[in-house]
């Protein structure tokens, strides 16, 4: 056992000798071995315990024996009690998600706040392979078939080479006592149906699964930093991004080996699934403004580009603007105003800059999302343009058209933010005073 994980830690650079290690202990049969195995191997390392309140009386007794180990060990001692049906209720997470996220976040903090270097969990090779079973059952993309890496940041894993077999072979010979946890034996969870319903039967094809699978997750994973450099090469070649969009040009995808898992593997920051990837792919060859939607962005295809953007941004209500104001915010975007005398205002041309003639504008000024109808005199002309037609002459992809906002003076425009000036309220040799406004997006 020491031997399998000292070597492993080498192998895979986890962590060095004299590095600081917060043990993520359950008080169940893994914890226990990965702290004999820590304490056996002279590391320094404190016990770190989450009680979610979710096993009455199993919960408080797991608890104090967490607290006995480190008191046995003589290592320090951390433990918090979550509400964690209140937190999954109010995320909207399952039970088992919502723990997932209460444990890794409470760990981060205490590993910074007491100066831990890593955090160490009892994953070992089984835990390995029902984490793929489990991606291949409900449908994953390339990171899915490497199943638990051994390193994640701040998260090492130094038992991930070790079997379950091999564990219960420890106890035994250490004569280590363990909480079991009754929630591991009912089936009414995925993991443990896979547990304990399916890699049964595939141990009888193989009883070496979980090395066979643990050498394909290393396999996968070496392949996978070479599909990952080649679609670095393809996003840095493709991908553009700017304050109020990401623009993915098509051209260099043309003749990319495996376009949908080179779009979805693009896409991936924005949250499209696969299948969603898929219709995009077939609709690349299509007409423009075809659109797809994610839980978080929203994708038009636009001639030889894919627009993408945030669709929290389309929540623009609309606010005033009182002369004298000199800021001013709604949802994501900020405004900045300034008043200058006209004699020593320095002209700034940047698009998300308007200078105005204050004469010309009446007070307070409205900011809203553009609407069928509006129409301006677009500066240098004398007539007057729809901005609907403004928008398409000016090639504006469909989901940032929604997103178009106008400044209104009275009932007039006197800006679309961002795209033209009102040729009205232009800064002529005349105006005596200069109204600038300028418009900053927070992502």
């Amino acid at each position: 056992m020491l031997q399998k994980v000292s070597g492993f830690i080498q192998a895979q650079n986890l962590c060095q000798p004299d590095n600081k290690i917060l043990a993520a202990v359950s008080g169940g049969i893994d914890s226990v071995v990965l702290c004999e195995v820590l304490h056996q191997l002279k590391y320094t390392f404190a016990i770190a315990h989450c009680n979610f309140g979710l096993r009455a009386e199993d919960a408080e007794a797991d608890q104090l024996f967490a607290r006995k180990l480190a008191k046995q060990y003589e290592v320090p001692f951390y433990t918090e009690n979550f509400n964690t049906q209140a937190f999954a209720e109010q995320e909207k997470l399952s039970t088992q998600m919502a723990a997932r996220t209460l444990r890794y976040e409470w760990f981060e903090q205490v590993r910074n706040q007491e100066g831990y270097d890593y955090i160490a969990t009892a994953h070992h090779s089984n835990d390995l392979a029902e984490t793929i079973l489990l991606h291949l059952t409900k449908g994953t993309g390339i990171a899915g078939l490497h199943g638990i890496p051994a390193k994640n940041g701040n998260i090492i894993r130094p038992m991930l080479t070790v079997t379950k077999d091999d564990i219960y072979d420890y106890v035994t010979s250490r004569k280590l006592i363990w909480r079991e946890d009754s929630s591991n034996i009912t089936t009414k969870y995925q993991r443990n149906k896979i547990r304990h319903e399916v890699i049964p039967v595939l141990k009888e094809i193989n009883p070496n699964l979980e090395e066979t699978m643990q050498h394909t997750a290393e396999r996968v994973s070496h392949a996978e930093s070479i599909v990952a450099a080649y679609i670095e090469q393809l996003r840095q070649q493709s991908i553009k991004q700017t304050d109020e969009a990401v623009y993915l040009s098509l051209e260099p995808l043309l003749h990319a080996t495996g376009l949908p898992v080179v779009l979805h593997e693009l896409l991936r920051p924005y949250n499209f699934s696969y299948s969603v990837v898929l219709e995009l792919a077939e609709a690349l060859q299509g007409i423009s403004g075809k659109q797809f939607e994610s839980p978080t962005h929203t994708l038009v295809k636009d001639r030889e580009q894919l627009v993408i953007t945030p669709r929290n941004l389309s929540s623009f209500g609309s606010i005033l603007i009182n002369e004298g104001d000199t800021e001013a915010a709604a949802g994501n975007l900020s405004f900045t105003i300034k008043y200058v005398p006209a004699d020593k205002y320095k002209l700034n041309t940047k698009p998300h800059v308007a200078a105005l003639d204050a004469e010309q504008l009446k007070f307070p000024l409205r900011l809203r999302s553009w609407q069928e109808g509006d129409w301006f005199v677009p500066l240098g002309m004398n007539g007057k343009k729809k901005i609907s037609d403004f928008l398409i002459d000016k090639k504006v992809p469909a989901n940032l058209k929604s997103k178009t906002l106008v400044l209104i003076s009275d009932q007039s425009i006197a800006w679309i933010v961002g795209q033209r000036l009102d040729n009205r309220y232009k800064v002529t040799d005349k105006t005596e005073r200069v109204v600038e406004i300028s418009i900053e997006r927070h992502t």
